[in-house]
């Protein structure tokens, strides 16, 4: 499980907020106004081999489709995808 939270937090445009020791999970208002998307409260889902649950929160406004299809873009033309 640690490898799946220091992928997410080595992911650019991720920030992962999940320490149950201080109850530090995603919540709406994190979210407002940033292109960030905020990811916590990360579980291994024990009804389903090789699956996770995760709580995920973004400006629906802000990373929104125009946001997210300059983003693929960007990755595609730095990976030689096109």
């Amino acid at each position: 499980m640690s490898d799946v939270r220091k992928l997410l937090h080595e992911t650019s445009g991720v920030v992962v907020q999940d320490n149950t020791d201080t109850n530090t999970y995603p919540m709406p208002i994190y979210a407002h106004d940033k292109d960030d998307v905020f990811v916590g409260r990360i579980r291994r889902d024990e009804t389903q081999p090789n699956t996770l649950n995760m709580w995920i929160v973004a400006d629906n406004l802000r990373k929104g489709a125009a946001t997210n299809a300059v983003q693929i873009g960007e990755y595609l033309i730095e990976n030689n995808l096109v």
